[in-house]
Parts: C-alpha cells; sequence; structure tokens
C-alpha cells in the first residue's frame, strides 16, 4: 500500500494502542504487547498476535508490556512495537507522518523526551504531545478556548486523568495509577503551550 503523508493521532496507553488517521478514523485499536525472541532479541509478533501467543509459546519467546501507568517503561521495545503499528496501518511511506499522542497528566519532563524520541525513530517527521483529559475534551466537542470551566476524567487501563480545562489550559489535574493508586498530581500548564497542543491535535479529530 502506498501512502503520502498523513496526521495521525496514537493513544498510546498501558493496555492498548490506539491509532487515527485523519479523514479515515481509527485504524487500529490492539493491545499494547509485544512478543520477543529471549534468546536473540527479534521482535516475533505485536498487538492482538502477540497477545495470542500468551501461555501458547516455548520458554525462549516472551510477551512484554512495554508501557507502565501510561508512560514508556522499556524504550527500545515501545519503539519497535509503534514502528510496527505505523507500518500495519500505513505500509510504505513516502513521507514521514506527523504524529500527536496522548499522554497522562503529571507526566515528567524525561517522559516526555522519551515519548517524542520513540515517535522519532519508529518514523515520525514531527511527534506532539498532547495530555489525555485534553483530547477527551476536543474529541467530544467542547470548545475549550471558551472562559469555562470543565471537568474532564478520563479512565485508562493503567491510570485515571482528572482534569480542570478553562481557556484552553489545564487548570488543575491529577494522574492516578490504577495498579499501585498512587497519585501524580501536576502544576498548571502555560495556557499558551496547550493551545498549541490542541491546534495540532484538530487535524485528527
Amino acid at each position: 500500500m502506498f501512502s503520502f503523508t498523513k496526521d495521525i493521532g496514537m493513544d498510546l496507553g498501558t493496555a492498548s494502542v490506539l491509532i487515527y488517521i485523519k479523514d479515515k478514523g481509527i485504524v487500529l485499536n490492539e493491545p499494547s504487547v509485544v512478543a520477543l525472541d529471549k534468546n536473540t532479541g527479534k521482535l516475533l509478533k505485536v498487538g492482538a498476535d502477540a497477545q495470542a501467543m500468551l501461555g501458547r509459546t516455548p520458554g525462549n519467546i516472551i510477551a512484554i508490556r512495554p508501557l507502565r501507568e501510561g508512560v514508556i517503561s522499556d524504550y527500545e521495545v515501545t519503539e519497535r512495537m509503534i514502528k510496527e503499528f505505523l507500518h500495519k496501518v500505513m505500509g510504505f511511506q513516502l513521507f514521514k507522518p506527523r504524529i500527536i499522542i496522548c499522554v497522562p497528566s503529571g507526566i515528567t519532563e524525561v517522559e516526555e523526551r522519551a515519548v517524542i524520541d520513540a515517535g522519532i525513530q519508529a518514523g515520525a517527521r514531527r511527534v506532539y504531545l498532547i495530555e489525555e483529559p485534553v483530547a477527551a475534551a476536543i474529541g467530544s466537542g467542547i470548545d475549550i478556548t471558551q472562559p469555562e470551566g470543565h471537568m474532564i476524567i478520563d479512565i485508562g487501563g493503567g491510570t485515571s486523568d482528572i482534569a480542570v480545562i478553562s481557556l484552553s489550559g489545564v487548570v488543575e489535574s491529577s494522574s492516578r495509577s490504577r495498579a499501585t493508586s498512587s497519585t501524580r498530581p501536576s502544576s498548571s500548564i502555560c495556557a499558551a503551550s496547550t493551545t498549541c497542543s490542541s491546534a495540532s491535535a484538530r487535524p485528527s479529530r
């Protein structure tokens, strides 16, 4: 399959990965699981194919979830997983796509850098990040530019995020791990920065 450059939205979740392509909608919804040969390090399967191998493989094949609590826990495997998913939905690419990736609120700068680098190394021309509650608000049709407060709750496989959004910015937000029940509070975000992220997200609605 041949394609020109596209704008892609990606929800890189602990339990599953969703990919949205402009004008096509959601084109992939698969578990964020990778099957590897632990002796050679060779990637065997990703997504649903990798999950189907669980419990049915010899001892040299392992299944890995490279994300934990919504952030990257295994950088190299995450990069390879993203690359495989992009190839699956786009095939041959003459031009590299722009990708916007959802991340939990309260993510650290180091974790942000890891997501951006993984996306670039996987084949993206440019990677934008958007907080999951902001993406959820835009996807729900809420006009976040208005001087009105909107409380958004995003419940994911690894984390649950809650945020109050107004004037294109996150007024306050918190991220809670579903596995450990620990909270990861985040500070308010510059409105100009969030406006930029929101503008980048709009082509992927």
